[in-house]
């Protein structure tokens, strides 16, 4: 169905164990990351391995899809199309528009001869609707913006300063591969993509009235971004500029962005007491592009830049990622997966004031599992171990598979 694609490697290794199996396979990320296409190259996918497949693709991006408005038009749609005797492979496209669609994934799953496939831009598909009628029998494939080693393979670019410094201003959205790569072009593409999520997946979705307060949260998380922050912290802050807000509604807003995967909101861990603080978070963005079309990019926060990618390139790489705190110090970024854990500290330059801070944090951790300290020096003269401890190019960071 796809005629020319860049295939979405990491994201096909997730899935293809689960092609074919009892289970629902649940697409989730934020809007532009690729979603429909990675759905339309399973499609292909199934297609060349089953020229006879039967197939029904629904995207509810798309008007002519708009008469299915609720689970029950759905199933009709599903059931007036699709083959009585024989195994159905059923794709649905942002599936969160359709009311109570939950009861309709039951229903099919139910059947037994439907290979379910579905993708939603809201974090709610798995904690809320999803979760209580389907627990158990669904994966969930979190689909990011490009990496950067995508980001090279979709643009054509060589691996240098140049290409990092491409991938640091515009993002990884995967349709920027269509553009001219300069600043008027893009970031008006950009700009437009920010505007639609704020519309269809947060202002729409959750009734919000007052867009201008939403709007100016976003400019203060754009511009705070690896700071601690917390939601009284932020309506103290606009109450000094005379707005009114609440902590409680500004912690609501905070919700409904991490939601709609627009940000990460990275909590603190307690090496030692191994427990998770509730109050003061990090807050980064899940595509820096879009950070930039917000606050324009400068030198100036590159410090704030480096946290965000190196927490990007966590994600995708599939850890729970934290901030530590080991008594009175702070570890830029704790990574868990199964049984894996890696410490990071994240500084723009080393120098011999804050040398001993970045690796001395990192040296109180009394455990053998992987450490970093990630920086832009120059290449050549990172690479090397202090103490056991790897300090790494950020180049070179952002190309690990950890």
């Amino acid at each position: 169905m796809v005629k020319k694609y860049i295939e979405r490697k990491i994201y096909w290794r997730k899935i293809n164990p689960f092609i074919d199996k009892d289970i629902i396979k649940v697409i989730t990320g934020q809007r532009r990351t690729g979603k429909s296409v990675f759905l339309l190259q399973v499609i292909d996918k199934i297609k060349k391995k089953k020229p006879k497949a039967d197939i029904i693709y629904i995207n509810k991006e798309l008007a002519e899809y708009d008469f299915i408005k609720n689970y029950k038009d759905l199933l009709k749609y599903i059931e007036e199309n699709t083959s009585k005797k024989k195994k159905v492979y059923v794709f649905m496209d942002e599936i969160q528009d359709i009311e109570s669609f939950e009861k309709a994934l039951r229903h099919l799953k139910a059947k037994g001869r439907y290979d379910i496939y579905c993708s939603g831009s809201n974090a709610n598909l798995i904690s809320g609707e999803l979760a209580t009628y389907l627990s158990g029998r669904y994966v969930e494939i979190r689909i990011y913006s490009l990496s950067y080693s995508e980001f090279l393979e979709f643009h054509n670019l060589k691996d240098d300063d140049y290409s990092l410094l491409k991938y640091i201003k515009y993002g990884g959205l995967p349709y920027i591969k269509n553009l001219d790569l300069n600043d008027e072009v893009v970031y008006n593409y950009i700009q437009g993509v920010y505007n639609t999520i704020l519309l269809n997946d947060i202002v729409k979705r959750y009734k919000i009235r007052n867009i201008n307060f939403l709007k100016q949260l976003v400019n203060y998380i754009a511009d705070n971004v690896g700071s601690l922050i917390s939601a009284k912290r932020i309506s103290d802050f606009l109450k000094s500029q005379r707005i009114n807000i609440s902590p409680n509604i500004v912690l609501d807003y905070l919700n409904y962005l991490s939601n709609a995967f627009f940000i990460f909101q990275v909590p603190r861990f307690d090496i030692r007491g191994k427990k998770i603080f509730e109050i003061n978070e990090k807050y980064y963005f899940e595509d820096l592009g879009i950070r930039h079309s917000i606050l324009p990019y400068t030198d100036v926060d590159m410090s704030k830049i480096l946290e965000n990618l190196v927490c990007l390139h966590l994600h995708i790489q599939g850890f729970n990622v934290y901030v530590g705190v080991n008594k009175y110090r702070e570890i830029d970024f704790i990574a868990q997966k199964q049984n894996k854990t890696i410490y990071i500290q994240v500084v723009s330059r080393l120098t011999e004031e804050n040398k001993e801070r970045e690796f001395g944090n990192l040296l109180q951790i009394k455990d053998n599992y992987p450490k970093y300290v990630v920086s832009m020096d120059d290449k050549f003269l990172s690479g090397s171990d202090y103490r056991g401890i790897k300090h790494i190019y950020i180049r070179d960071f952002l190309k690990l598979n950890l």
